[in-house]
């Protein structure tokens, strides 16, 4: 069986970070370290994105350690410019993920002993490089075990397993989409997705699609589908369009008010959850057309439709509620959970209203009882985090979420390191979660 001292499980931005880390670090990829990935190629949960979505409606790209990210023309698909960086930065840094490959679960080893030392763990080092270049690279060991050792068991989907003395989790959201439980939910008689799914407005074309969440994932489909479809907006909330400036600053407040809940053991707001919506020009224009003004929510589903209902929209605003809310409900309260996830999806909290949100024009709900015919129903109501494959190392608190020491350390394991997770779950955290998860890594394994 193969060993490694540190194995990283995804390979987007949070994943390649670690891997170039510990690079820096000493340590040879694919030989010391294996990187794995269940794509089939780079670009992280990037190249499953819409080509809509360009790198101006993305806000850009974030750079990851040792190479910048290039100038490109905003324009450009995101999907695409990112596959692109990622697979170069791989090649120039040489980190050979072990592709493609997806782990069906890490299991504690007890028992067996972890390596102190890393030439006498792994025995000669193999610099050898894959013969294609451009074709998948499989993991190169340098020394093959009867039996595992290491801290860690990992299984792949495909069966193949490896030992390890560190596990590095980076796998992000995309993989698990979250829809809430509505009563009829599964009578619907038409189309059901989720944000994940989406490809083109071309797809709705002369139906009427109701697009779910407060988030601005909901609100750019809404205005790619103009002119295209009839469209119905559904939040729980009032639509929070904030005057919060969109900077550096804002988005380290953002981070501190998930990391406070994460530390605790509650499972993680995404960061986007706490963003609210910027009062762009566009946006307010849309509003004043009637395309974003939220018909509130709906607490029923039958074969033709929604039924909107009082208990389902809140009469408070998110203004009045005088906190980010974004998600948050306790982990003991589900259907709790489940209405504040259907309210505010993957944005809509902290900030003041500005403008149109402000004289109500975006808040317009549906009398109690209203019964609305649709062709789709849009799920925009956000992710969380993939950690099944982790489950049995039984990191979780009673709260339902992970108690961490730090942003990147479980409390119950001193050897799982969650990168991304949390407060480091966005652009903005996710190269630091690798900074730290690699020192991380380095101190455990007393190199």
């Amino acid at each position: 069986m193969e060993h490694y001292l540190s194995i990283i499980i995804g390979a987007g931005q949070a994943g390649l970070a670690t891997a170039h880390q510990l690079t820096s670090r000493g340590l040879i990829p694919a030989q010391d370290f294996l990187l794995i990935d269940a794509n089939p190629a780079p670009g992280g949960a990037w190249r499953h994105r819409w080509d809509s979505l360009t790198l101006g409606k993305a806000h850009n790209i974030a750079d990851l350690p040792g190479m910048p990210a290039p100038l490109a023309d905003a324009s450009s698909p995101a999907s695409r410019a990112v596959a692109a960086y990622y697979g170069a930065y791989e090649d120039k840094f040489q980190l050979r993920p072990y592709r493609p490959a997806r782990v069906r679960s890490v299991r504690p080893l007890p028992g067996t002993h972890s390596a102190r030392n890393l030439h006498g763990a792994l025995g000669p080092r193999d610099d050898r490089a894959p013969e294609n270049p451009d074709e998948p690279r499989s993991a190169h060991a340098s020394h093959d075990e009867p039996e595992p050792r290491g801290a860690f068991l990992v299984t792949l989907e495909s069966g193949e397993q490896f030992s390890a003395d560190t596990i590095v989790n980076a796998t992000g959201t995309w993989d698990r989409p979250y829809i809430p439980y509505i009563p009829g939910i599964g009578s619907f008689g038409g189309r059901q997705l989720h944000t994940k799914d989406y490809s083109a407005a071309e797809d709705f074309a002369d139906q009427h699609v109701l697009v779910v969440g407060g988030g601005l994932s909901a609100v750019q489909f809404l205005l790619e589908l103009e002119g295209i479809a009839q469209t119905t907006w559904a939040t729980r909330r009032a639509p929070d369009f904030t005057d919060t400036e969109f900077d550096k600053q804002w988005g380290l407040d953002v981070e501190k008010k998930v990391r406070e809940r994460v530390f605790s053991g509650n499972p993680p707001a995404s960061v986007v959850s706490t963003t609210g919506i910027p009062p762009w020009q566009e946006y307010l224009d849309a509003v004043e057309r009637g395309v974003l003004v939220s018909r509130g929510m709906f607490d029923a589903i039958d074969a033709t439709g929604v039924r909107f209902g009082e208990a389902a929209t809140s009469s408070r605003t998110a203004a009045s509620d005088g906190a980010a809310t974004g998600g948050r409900a306790a982990a003991s309260d589900e259907s709790a959970a489940h209405r504040e996830t259907v309210a505010d999806g993957d944005g809509a909290v902290s900030g003041g209203f500005v403008g149109a949100s402000e004289s109500g024009a975006a808040w317009q709900p549906y009398p109690a009882g209203t019964h609305l015919a649709v062709d789709v129903i849009f799920w925009n109501t956000g992710f969380r985090p993939v950690l099944d494959h982790l489950a049995p190392l039984h990191l979780r608190s009673h709260k339902g979420g992970i108690v961490m020491r730090n942003e990147v350390s479980p409390a119950a394991n001193p050897r799982v390191f969650l990168a991304g997770y949390g407060s480091t779950a966005s652009t903005v955290g996710a190269t630091r979660a690798g900074r730290l998860a690699a020192r991380e890594v380095i101190k455990v394994l007393e190199l």
